[in-house]
Protein backbone atom coordinates (compact mmCIF):
# COMPACT_ATOMS: atom_id res chain seq x y z
CA UNK A 1 0.00 0.00 0.00
CA UNK A 2 2.84 2.72 1.20
CA UNK A 3 5.13 1.27 -1.95
CA UNK A 4 1.21 2.25 -4.36
CA UNK A 5 -0.02 5.29 -1.94
CA UNK A 6 3.90 7.72 -1.30
CA UNK A 7 4.15 8.27 -5.26
CA UNK A 8 0.74 9.30 -5.65
CA UNK A 9 0.63 11.10 -2.41
CA UNK A 10 3.29 13.04 -3.63
CA UNK A 11 1.39 13.82 -6.93
CA UNK A 12 -1.59 15.10 -4.69
CA UNK A 13 0.16 17.37 -2.75
CA UNK A 14 1.65 18.37 -6.19
CA UNK A 15 -1.62 19.16 -6.98
CA UNK A 16 -3.11 21.27 -4.38
CA UNK A 17 0.31 22.57 -3.91
CA UNK A 18 -0.49 24.70 -7.24
CA UNK A 19 -2.99 26.57 -5.33
CA UNK A 20 -1.31 27.14 -2.06
CA UNK A 21 1.61 28.25 -4.48
CA UNK A 22 -0.84 30.78 -6.20
CA UNK A 23 -2.39 32.02 -2.62
CA UNK A 24 1.19 32.39 -1.33
CA UNK A 25 2.25 34.63 -4.18
CA UNK A 26 -0.38 36.92 -4.39
CA UNK A 27 -0.41 37.39 -0.87
CA UNK A 28 1.39 40.93 -1.12
CA UNK A 29 -1.67 42.22 -2.76
CA UNK A 30 -3.66 42.06 0.23
CA UNK A 31 -6.45 40.12 1.55
CA UNK A 32 -8.72 40.76 -1.27
CA UNK A 33 -6.49 39.43 -3.93
CA UNK A 34 -6.36 36.19 -1.34
CA UNK A 35 -9.77 35.87 -1.26
CA UNK A 36 -10.56 36.30 -5.15
CA UNK A 37 -7.89 33.86 -6.14
CA UNK A 38 -8.95 31.25 -3.38
CA UNK A 39 -12.84 31.89 -4.29
CA UNK A 40 -11.96 31.58 -8.39
CA UNK A 41 -9.75 28.56 -8.04
CA UNK A 42 -12.33 26.33 -5.59
CA UNK A 43 -15.54 27.26 -8.11
CA UNK A 44 -13.49 26.41 -10.89
CA UNK A 45 -12.38 23.24 -8.81
CA UNK A 46 -15.92 22.03 -8.41
CA UNK A 47 -16.06 22.13 -12.46
CA UNK A 48 -13.07 20.41 -13.38
CA UNK A 49 -12.79 17.91 -10.20
CA UNK A 50 -16.57 16.51 -11.62
CA UNK A 51 -15.03 16.14 -15.15
CA UNK A 52 -12.65 14.60 -13.24
CA UNK A 53 -14.52 12.63 -11.55
CA UNK A 54 -16.04 11.12 -14.30
CA UNK A 55 -12.71 9.21 -15.35
CA UNK A 56 -12.47 7.75 -11.90
CA UNK A 57 -14.17 4.89 -13.64
CA UNK A 58 -10.48 4.06 -15.29
CA UNK A 59 -9.31 3.23 -11.68
CA UNK A 60 -11.95 -0.02 -11.28
CA UNK A 61 -11.73 -1.06 -14.90
CA UNK A 62 -8.01 -0.56 -15.43
CA UNK A 63 -7.00 -1.76 -12.39
CA UNK A 64 -9.53 -5.34 -12.32
CA UNK A 65 -7.94 -5.67 -16.41
CA UNK A 66 -4.47 -5.24 -15.39
CA UNK A 67 -4.83 -7.53 -12.00
CA UNK A 68 -6.21 -10.08 -14.46
CA UNK A 69 -3.58 -9.87 -16.65
CA UNK A 70 -5.31 -8.16 -19.85
CA UNK A 71 -3.15 -5.48 -20.64
CA UNK A 72 -4.90 -5.09 -24.18
CA UNK A 73 -8.35 -4.30 -22.05
CA UNK A 74 -6.02 -1.90 -20.03
CA UNK A 75 -5.47 0.00 -23.18
CA UNK A 76 -8.63 -0.11 -24.38
CA UNK A 77 -10.11 1.73 -21.35
CA UNK A 78 -7.41 4.57 -21.66
CA UNK A 79 -8.49 5.16 -25.09
CA UNK A 80 -12.33 4.85 -24.13
CA UNK A 81 -11.33 7.51 -21.21
CA UNK A 82 -9.57 9.83 -23.78
CA UNK A 83 -12.66 9.81 -25.89
CA UNK A 84 -14.92 10.60 -22.96
CA UNK A 85 -12.41 13.69 -21.51
CA UNK A 86 -12.48 15.43 -25.11
CA UNK A 87 -16.49 14.75 -24.77
CA UNK A 88 -16.76 16.46 -21.49
CA UNK A 89 -14.98 19.29 -21.91
CA UNK A 90 -16.76 21.11 -24.33
CA UNK A 91 -19.92 21.49 -22.34
CA UNK A 92 -17.78 22.03 -19.16
CA UNK A 93 -16.00 25.18 -20.66
CA UNK A 94 -19.25 26.67 -21.33
CA UNK A 95 -20.08 26.16 -17.84
CA UNK A 96 -17.44 27.31 -16.61
CA UNK A 97 -17.82 30.24 -18.93
CA UNK A 98 -21.52 30.71 -17.91
CA UNK A 99 -20.40 30.99 -14.23
CA UNK A 100 -18.11 33.47 -14.60
CA UNK A 101 -20.66 35.83 -16.27
CA UNK A 102 -23.02 35.36 -13.37
CA UNK A 103 -20.50 36.04 -10.63
CA UNK A 104 -22.00 39.92 -10.61
CA UNK A 105 -24.93 38.51 -9.08
CA UNK A 106 -23.91 36.23 -6.68
CA UNK A 107 -23.61 39.32 -4.09
CA UNK A 108 -19.60 39.35 -3.33
CA UNK A 109 -17.38 41.96 -1.50
CA UNK A 110 -16.94 44.24 -5.11
CA UNK A 111 -13.23 44.15 -3.96
CA UNK A 112 -13.53 40.08 -4.16
CA UNK A 113 -15.84 40.70 -7.85
CA UNK A 114 -13.47 42.71 -9.79
CA UNK A 115 -10.18 40.32 -9.40
CA UNK A 116 -11.84 37.00 -8.83
CA UNK A 117 -14.53 37.25 -12.63
CA UNK A 118 -11.10 37.76 -14.89
CA UNK A 119 -9.07 35.00 -12.39
CA UNK A 120 -11.83 32.37 -13.38
CA UNK A 121 -12.52 33.23 -17.41
CA UNK A 122 -8.85 32.61 -17.40
CA UNK A 123 -8.62 29.61 -15.62
CA UNK A 124 -11.47 28.01 -17.22
CA UNK A 125 -8.91 27.52 -20.58
CA UNK A 126 -7.16 24.83 -18.65
CA UNK A 127 -10.42 22.36 -18.27
CA UNK A 128 -9.27 20.31 -21.86
CA UNK A 129 -5.81 20.10 -20.63
CA UNK A 130 -6.76 19.13 -17.12
CA UNK A 131 -9.38 16.31 -17.84
CA UNK A 132 -6.21 14.45 -20.70
CA UNK A 133 -4.12 14.89 -17.29
CA UNK A 134 -6.65 12.80 -14.82
CA UNK A 135 -7.16 10.38 -18.11
CA UNK A 136 -4.04 9.38 -18.61
CA UNK A 137 -3.05 9.60 -14.68
CA UNK A 138 -5.76 7.57 -13.57
CA UNK A 139 -4.08 5.23 -16.32
CA UNK A 140 -0.79 5.30 -15.22
CA UNK A 141 -1.57 4.54 -11.62
CA UNK A 142 -3.95 1.41 -12.19
CA UNK A 143 -1.08 -0.15 -13.93
CA UNK A 144 1.56 0.41 -10.94
CA UNK A 145 3.55 3.48 -12.62
CA UNK A 146 3.31 6.50 -10.65
CA UNK A 147 6.48 7.97 -10.74
CA UNK A 148 5.94 9.58 -13.95
CA UNK A 149 2.77 11.24 -12.25
CA UNK A 150 5.20 12.27 -9.34
CA UNK A 151 8.05 13.79 -11.68
CA UNK A 152 4.93 15.65 -13.63
CA UNK A 153 3.32 17.64 -11.09
CA UNK A 154 6.63 18.28 -9.15
CA UNK A 155 8.07 19.90 -11.93
CA UNK A 156 4.39 21.20 -13.18
CA UNK A 157 5.02 23.49 -10.02
CA UNK A 158 8.72 24.65 -10.79
CA UNK A 159 6.58 25.86 -14.25
CA UNK A 160 3.86 27.58 -11.81
CA UNK A 161 6.18 29.05 -9.75
CA UNK A 162 8.44 30.60 -12.82
CA UNK A 163 5.42 32.01 -14.54
CA UNK A 164 3.78 32.97 -11.40
CA UNK A 165 6.31 35.51 -10.36
CA UNK A 166 6.77 36.65 -14.06
CA UNK A 167 2.92 37.27 -14.35
CA UNK A 168 1.99 38.42 -11.17
CA UNK A 169 4.78 41.16 -10.58
CA UNK A 170 5.61 42.14 -14.21
CA UNK A 171 9.13 40.47 -14.94
CA UNK A 172 11.06 40.55 -18.06
CA UNK A 173 8.86 43.35 -19.45
CA UNK A 174 5.48 41.06 -18.99
CA UNK A 175 3.00 43.41 -18.01
CA UNK A 176 2.32 43.22 -13.55
CA UNK A 177 -1.33 41.04 -14.37
CA UNK A 178 -1.96 40.59 -10.68
CA UNK A 179 -4.55 37.91 -9.83
CA UNK A 180 -4.74 37.58 -13.36
CA UNK A 181 -0.89 36.47 -13.44
CA UNK A 182 -1.56 33.70 -11.20
CA UNK A 183 -4.40 32.38 -13.47
CA UNK A 184 -2.56 32.04 -16.93
CA UNK A 185 0.44 30.42 -14.84
CA UNK A 186 -2.42 27.89 -13.94
CA UNK A 187 -3.57 27.38 -17.78
CA UNK A 188 -0.17 26.90 -19.07
CA UNK A 189 0.72 24.38 -15.91
CA UNK A 190 -1.84 22.10 -16.54
CA UNK A 191 -1.38 22.09 -20.52
CA UNK A 192 2.35 21.23 -19.28
CA UNK A 193 1.03 18.25 -17.11
CA UNK A 194 -1.35 16.66 -20.13
CA UNK A 195 2.05 17.15 -22.10
CA UNK A 196 4.12 15.23 -19.80
CA UNK A 197 2.09 12.43 -18.76
CA UNK A 198 1.02 11.67 -22.33
CA UNK A 199 4.69 10.65 -23.31
CA UNK A 200 5.07 8.77 -20.16
CA UNK A 201 2.01 7.00 -21.69
CA UNK A 202 3.52 6.65 -24.96
CA UNK A 203 6.35 5.21 -22.99
CA UNK A 204 4.16 2.54 -20.92
CA UNK A 205 2.61 1.32 -24.12
CA UNK A 206 5.71 1.06 -26.12
CA UNK A 207 6.57 -2.66 -26.39
CA UNK A 208 3.14 -3.79 -25.82
CA UNK A 209 0.74 -5.69 -27.83
CA UNK A 210 -1.93 -3.71 -29.77
CA UNK A 211 -5.18 -4.42 -30.44
CA UNK A 212 -5.63 -3.48 -33.88
CA UNK A 213 -7.42 -0.39 -35.85
CA UNK A 214 -10.85 -1.37 -34.42
CA UNK A 215 -9.37 -0.34 -30.94
CA UNK A 216 -8.96 2.94 -31.60
CA UNK A 217 -12.42 4.05 -32.15
CA UNK A 218 -14.97 5.47 -29.65
CA UNK A 219 -17.17 2.84 -28.64
CA UNK A 220 -20.16 4.45 -26.87
CA UNK A 221 -20.96 1.41 -24.87
CA UNK A 222 -17.69 1.40 -22.71
CA UNK A 223 -18.20 5.20 -22.67
CA UNK A 224 -21.65 3.94 -20.94
CA UNK A 225 -19.40 1.80 -18.58
CA UNK A 226 -17.38 4.49 -17.44
CA UNK A 227 -19.70 6.87 -17.22
CA UNK A 228 -22.08 4.37 -15.04
CA UNK A 229 -18.71 4.33 -12.30
CA UNK A 230 -17.75 7.65 -12.85
CA UNK A 231 -20.98 9.29 -13.39
CA UNK A 232 -21.87 8.65 -9.42
CA UNK A 233 -18.22 9.26 -8.39
CA UNK A 234 -17.98 12.71 -9.93
CA UNK A 235 -21.26 13.68 -8.44
CA UNK A 236 -20.42 12.44 -5.17
CA UNK A 237 -16.66 14.68 -5.17
CA UNK A 238 -18.92 17.34 -7.14
CA UNK A 239 -21.10 17.05 -3.89
CA UNK A 240 -18.46 17.09 -1.36
CA UNK A 241 -16.12 19.72 -3.11
CA UNK A 242 -18.99 21.74 -4.34
CA UNK A 243 -20.01 22.65 -0.84
CA UNK A 244 -16.73 24.13 0.28
CA UNK A 245 -17.20 26.18 -3.13
CA UNK A 246 -20.59 27.18 -1.95
CA UNK A 247 -18.65 28.25 1.65
CA UNK A 248 -16.37 30.12 -0.27
CA UNK A 249 -19.09 32.09 -2.19
CA UNK A 250 -21.43 32.30 1.13
CA UNK A 251 -18.01 33.82 2.82
CA UNK A 252 -17.43 35.95 -0.08
CA UNK A 253 -20.25 38.06 1.22
CA UNK A 254 -18.34 38.91 4.54
CA UNK A 255 -15.25 41.11 4.42
CA UNK A 256 -12.16 40.62 2.38
CA UNK A 257 -10.39 39.24 5.49
CA UNK A 258 -12.80 37.17 6.28
CA UNK A 259 -12.69 35.62 2.99
CA UNK A 260 -9.09 35.55 2.88
CA UNK A 261 -8.96 33.70 6.43
CA UNK A 262 -11.81 31.17 5.14
CA UNK A 263 -9.47 30.73 1.83
CA UNK A 264 -6.32 30.56 3.68
CA UNK A 265 -7.34 27.81 6.11
CA UNK A 266 -9.28 25.95 3.53
CA UNK A 267 -6.02 25.47 1.53
CA UNK A 268 -3.98 24.20 4.30
CA UNK A 269 -6.93 21.88 4.93
CA UNK A 270 -6.83 20.74 1.46
CA UNK A 271 -3.14 20.19 1.28
CA UNK A 272 -3.43 17.72 4.35
CA UNK A 273 -6.16 16.22 2.98
CA UNK A 274 -4.01 15.41 -0.34
CA UNK A 275 -2.79 12.10 2.03
CA UNK A 276 -5.79 10.77 2.65
CA UNK A 277 -6.54 11.21 -1.30
CA UNK A 278 -3.48 9.83 -2.52
CA UNK A 279 -4.46 6.96 -0.02
CA UNK A 280 -7.77 7.11 -1.84
CA UNK A 281 -6.29 5.87 -4.92
CA UNK A 282 -3.96 3.34 -3.88
CA UNK A 283 -6.91 2.15 -1.82
CA UNK A 284 -8.98 2.02 -4.84
CA UNK A 285 -6.05 0.33 -7.19
CA UNK A 286 -5.31 -2.23 -4.60
CA UNK A 287 -9.11 -3.33 -3.78
CA UNK A 288 -9.68 -3.25 -7.68
CA UNK A 289 -6.82 -5.30 -8.33
CA UNK A 290 -7.91 -7.90 -5.61
CA UNK A 291 -11.03 -8.06 -7.02
CA UNK A 292 -9.44 -9.05 -10.57
CA UNK A 293 -7.72 -12.01 -8.79
CA UNK A 294 -10.95 -13.06 -6.81
CA UNK A 295 -9.07 -12.46 -3.56
CA UNK A 296 -11.12 -12.05 -0.75
CA UNK A 297 -8.80 -11.70 1.92
CA UNK A 298 -6.93 -9.18 -0.23
CA UNK A 299 -9.77 -6.90 -0.42
CA UNK A 300 -10.33 -6.87 3.27
CA UNK A 301 -6.04 -6.27 3.88
CA UNK A 302 -6.19 -3.82 1.31
CA UNK A 303 -9.43 -1.80 2.59
CA UNK A 304 -8.32 -1.62 6.36
CA UNK A 305 -4.66 -1.29 5.27
CA UNK A 306 -5.50 2.05 3.66
CA UNK A 307 -7.85 3.15 6.43
CA UNK A 308 -5.46 2.87 9.40
CA UNK A 309 -3.00 4.91 7.85
CA UNK A 310 -5.10 7.59 6.95
CA UNK A 311 -6.30 7.51 10.74
CA UNK A 312 -2.61 7.87 12.14
CA UNK A 313 -1.97 10.61 9.56
CA UNK A 314 -4.81 12.91 10.20
CA UNK A 315 -4.43 12.31 13.51
CA UNK A 316 -0.96 13.91 13.53
CA UNK A 317 -2.14 16.96 11.23
CA UNK A 318 -4.88 17.55 13.56
CA UNK A 319 -2.05 18.22 16.44
CA UNK A 320 -0.12 19.95 14.21
CA UNK A 321 -2.86 22.80 13.43
CA UNK A 322 -3.98 22.94 16.51
CA UNK A 323 -0.43 23.87 18.22
CA UNK A 324 1.04 25.83 15.27
CA UNK A 325 -2.39 28.11 13.89
CA UNK A 326 -1.31 31.12 14.43
CA UNK A 327 2.35 30.46 12.55
CA UNK A 328 0.77 28.54 9.54
CA UNK A 329 -1.85 31.74 8.90
CA UNK A 330 0.97 34.04 9.13
CA UNK A 331 2.69 32.65 6.32
CA UNK A 332 0.10 33.92 4.12
CA UNK A 333 -1.09 36.72 5.29
CA UNK A 334 0.12 39.66 8.21
CA UNK A 335 -3.48 40.99 8.09
CA UNK A 336 -4.56 41.48 11.35
CA UNK A 337 -7.86 40.58 11.34
CA UNK A 338 -6.79 37.72 9.03
CA UNK A 339 -4.31 36.43 11.50
CA UNK A 340 -7.61 36.75 14.44
CA UNK A 341 -9.99 35.11 12.32
CA UNK A 342 -7.31 32.47 10.86
CA UNK A 343 -6.80 29.81 14.05
CA UNK A 344 -10.09 29.66 15.13
CA UNK A 345 -10.73 28.25 11.90
CA UNK A 346 -7.79 25.65 11.40
CA UNK A 347 -9.24 24.41 15.12
CA UNK A 348 -12.50 23.35 14.08
CA UNK A 349 -10.43 21.88 11.02
CA UNK A 350 -8.00 20.13 13.27
CA UNK A 351 -11.14 18.59 15.55
CA UNK A 352 -12.67 16.67 12.12
CA UNK A 353 -9.43 16.07 10.01
CA UNK A 354 -9.58 11.76 11.31
CA UNK A 355 -13.43 11.99 9.79
CA UNK A 356 -12.15 13.54 6.21
CA UNK A 357 -9.69 11.60 5.79
CA UNK A 358 -11.82 8.39 6.82
CA UNK A 359 -14.17 9.19 3.98
CA UNK A 360 -11.92 10.40 1.50
CA UNK A 361 -10.28 6.88 1.95
CA UNK A 362 -13.71 4.83 2.40
CA UNK A 363 -14.68 6.23 -0.83
CA UNK A 364 -11.41 4.86 -2.77
CA UNK A 365 -11.80 1.77 -1.69
CA UNK A 366 -15.66 1.33 -2.01
CA UNK A 367 -14.88 2.45 -5.85
CA UNK A 368 -12.65 -0.70 -5.48
CA UNK A 369 -15.20 -2.78 -5.16
CA UNK A 370 -17.13 -0.86 -7.78
CA UNK A 371 -19.91 0.95 -5.23
CA UNK A 372 -19.70 4.85 -6.11
CA UNK A 373 -23.79 4.94 -5.82
CA UNK A 374 -23.49 5.21 -1.49
CA UNK A 375 -20.43 8.04 -1.36
CA UNK A 376 -22.36 10.31 -3.67
CA UNK A 377 -25.71 9.72 -1.56
CA UNK A 378 -23.99 9.77 1.97
CA UNK A 379 -22.04 13.14 0.48
CA UNK A 380 -25.57 14.67 -0.13
CA UNK A 381 -27.05 13.95 2.87
CA UNK A 382 -24.07 14.91 4.75
CA UNK A 383 -23.00 18.45 3.24
CA UNK A 384 -26.01 19.72 1.46
CA UNK A 385 -28.58 18.68 3.86
CA UNK A 386 -27.01 19.37 7.23
CA UNK A 387 -23.48 20.97 6.34
CA UNK A 388 -24.26 23.73 4.44
CA UNK A 389 -27.44 24.73 5.81
CA UNK A 390 -26.37 24.90 9.57
CA UNK A 391 -23.33 26.59 8.47
CA UNK A 392 -25.25 29.71 6.96
CA UNK A 393 -27.72 29.33 9.88
CA UNK A 394 -25.11 29.66 12.21
CA UNK A 395 -22.90 32.63 10.06
CA UNK A 396 -25.70 34.77 9.25
CA UNK A 397 -28.55 33.92 11.74
CA UNK A 398 -26.83 33.07 14.54
CA UNK A 399 -24.23 36.28 14.23
CA UNK A 400 -21.34 33.29 14.47
CA UNK A 401 -19.79 34.37 11.18
CA UNK A 402 -17.35 32.68 9.57
CA UNK A 403 -16.36 30.39 12.39
CA UNK A 404 -20.18 29.18 12.38
CA UNK A 405 -19.97 28.25 8.67
CA UNK A 406 -17.32 26.08 9.43
CA UNK A 407 -18.25 24.47 12.48
CA UNK A 408 -21.65 23.65 10.21
CA UNK A 409 -19.63 22.13 7.36
CA UNK A 410 -17.25 19.97 10.04
CA UNK A 411 -20.76 18.81 11.23
CA UNK A 412 -21.77 17.55 7.43
CA UNK A 413 -18.28 16.14 7.38
CA UNK A 414 -18.47 14.20 10.47
CA UNK A 415 -21.90 12.55 9.29
CA UNK A 416 -20.54 11.30 5.65
CA UNK A 417 -17.42 9.94 7.41
CA UNK A 418 -19.00 7.52 9.70
CA UNK A 419 -21.51 6.21 7.24
CA UNK A 420 -18.96 5.13 5.08
CA UNK A 421 -16.84 3.61 7.51
CA UNK A 422 -19.96 1.58 8.10
CA UNK A 423 -20.81 1.08 4.89
CA UNK A 424 -17.03 -0.18 3.84
CA UNK A 425 -17.20 -2.80 7.11
CA UNK A 426 -20.60 -4.12 6.01
CA UNK A 427 -19.59 -4.85 2.09
CA UNK A 428 -15.73 -5.84 3.05
CA UNK A 429 -17.21 -8.99 5.21
CA UNK A 430 -19.56 -9.99 2.23
CA UNK A 431 -16.95 -9.72 -0.78
CA UNK A 432 -16.71 -12.79 -2.35
CA UNK A 433 -13.79 -14.37 -4.55
CA UNK A 434 -16.22 -15.85 -7.17
CA UNK A 435 -17.67 -11.72 -7.59
CA UNK A 436 -17.45 -10.93 -11.23
CA UNK A 437 -14.75 -8.08 -12.37
CA UNK A 438 -16.31 -5.04 -13.18
CA UNK A 439 -14.69 -5.51 -16.36
CA UNK A 440 -15.84 -8.63 -18.28
CA UNK A 441 -13.29 -10.52 -20.60
CA UNK A 442 -13.43 -10.18 -24.17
Amino acid sequence: MVSLALPVILAEIGWTTMGLVDTLMVGPLGPAAIGAVGLGSIVFVAIGIFGMGLLLGLDTLVAQSFGAGRRDRCEHWLRQGVYLALLSAVPLTLLSFGVTASLPSWGLNPEVLVLASPYLRVVTLSVLPLLLYAAFRRYLQAVNLVRPITFALVSANLVNVGVNWVLIYGKFGFPALGATGAAWATVLSRVYLAAVLLVAVREARRGQATTGAASRRLEWAAVRRLLSLGGPAGLQILLEVGVFAAASVLAGRLTPAALAAHQIALNLWSFVFMVPLGLNAAGAVRVGQAVGRRDRDGVRRAGWTALTLAALFTASAAVVFLVAARPLIGAFSQDVTVLALGPSLLAIAGVCLVFDGTQGVATGILRGLGETRIPMFANFAGHWLVGLPLGYVACFWWGWGVQGLWLGLAAGLIGVGTALLVTWNRRARRALPDAPCADSAR
